[in-house]
């Protein structure tokens, strides 16, 4: 039974209810499944195991409300970015309950090409897994996570609010002593 927690980040001035448990650094990554919204040579809607997919890397796991607000256009921008100074071996893979072709528009539109998109919108399986999914929005609340090559949480980061960004210097750092680990 998935649990609800409604004392972890407001709305507005309203408590939203948080499906699911947070999870914690030294703990293995839950496998999750999502459909595609970018990815290289995989066709929007096409269902992948995201840790499975990314097997050996370093992965940055980005849950976000929607692309298409400023927070998160955002943060997306900034990690694509940064993915591109971190080399091939580590993949930031943003998760968002947007659907595909709006994540495929969004990611042409900006330039993003480093940064994969996938959502969450049929079952919410990473919101559930992760402790991200809002219940009352159907969307995540904005968390990071770096998973490392061998599939352990080795960063784990929730926003007190939605309209925060994340420590992209602690993010980074985490990456590059997973590559380095």
């Amino acid at each position: 039974m998935l649990i609800e927690r409604k004392d972890v980040i407001k709305i507005g001035d309203v408590f939203a209810t948080v499906m699911g448990e947070d999870v914690a650094v030294g703990q293995p990554a839950p496998a999750f499944k999502a459909q595609v919204g970018s990815w290289p040579d995989v066709g929007p809607w096409t269902e992948v195991d995201v840790l499975e997919k990314t097997a050996g890397k370093v992965r940055i796991l980005t849950p976000l409300p929607s692309l298409s607000t400023g927070v998160c256009d955002a943060e997306t921008r900034r990690f694509n970015q940064e993915a591109a100074a971190l080399g091939e071996d580590v993949v930031v893979v943003a998760i968002s309950t947007d659907l595909p072709p709006t994540q495929k528009s969004w990611c042409a539109g900006a330039g993003v090409d480093r940064v994969y998109t996938v959502t969450d919108h049929m079952d919410l399986d990473f919101g559930a897994k992760y402790g991200t999914w809002l219940k009352e929005r159907r969307w995540h609340r904005r968390a990071v996570f770096v998973v490392g090559k061998d599939g352990t949480i080795v960063y784990a980061d929730y926003m007190p609010a939605l309209g925060e960004q994340p420590k992209y210097e602690d993010v980074i750092s985490a990456a590059r002593q997973a590559l380095n680990g």
